[in-house]
């Protein structure tokens, strides 16, 4: 792709079982909701975003994974714990992890078991 053409932004649509529970617990997580309706939210993180879609299928939930690079792992996988999301919501997150592809990691799952990685790269 070349000439005049220029990707701005790319959204994943998220699958939620229980799309009121899935938007509560993001929010709690710390994205704003931006914009809902009946079937579609909108969240963010800054300049960071994602649709939260009110669809489940038990195979495409059970197998979609979003990648998050940010500044401060460290900083990531505290607000996770002080947020009280992995208690309140029974989720679960691991501890941050060096890894052989050069980045320092966790993981964490929402509600739906939709995987979250949490990176940051080594330098």
């Amino acid at each position: 792709m070349g000439g005049n053409l220029k990707a701005v932004e790319i959204k994943a649509f998220v699958p939620a079982k229980d799309f009121e529970l899935a938007k509560r617990f993001y929010v709690d997580l710390g994205f704003t909701c931006a914009w809902s309706d009946a079937a579609l939210a909108y969240f963010h993180h800054g300049t960071c975003g994602f649709l939260l879609q009110n669809f489940h299928v038990e195979a495409h939930a059970s197998n979609f994974m979003m990648h998050v690079q940010v500044e401060d792992v460290g900083a990531w996988r505290a607000q996770v714990e002080a947020s009280g999301v992995i208690g309140k919501y029974g989720v679960m997150a691991t501890a941050v992890e060096s890894q052989p592809w050069g980045m320092r990691d966790f993981v964490f799952t929402d509600p739906t078991g939709v995987l979250w990685r949490v990176g940051q790269n080594l330098d």
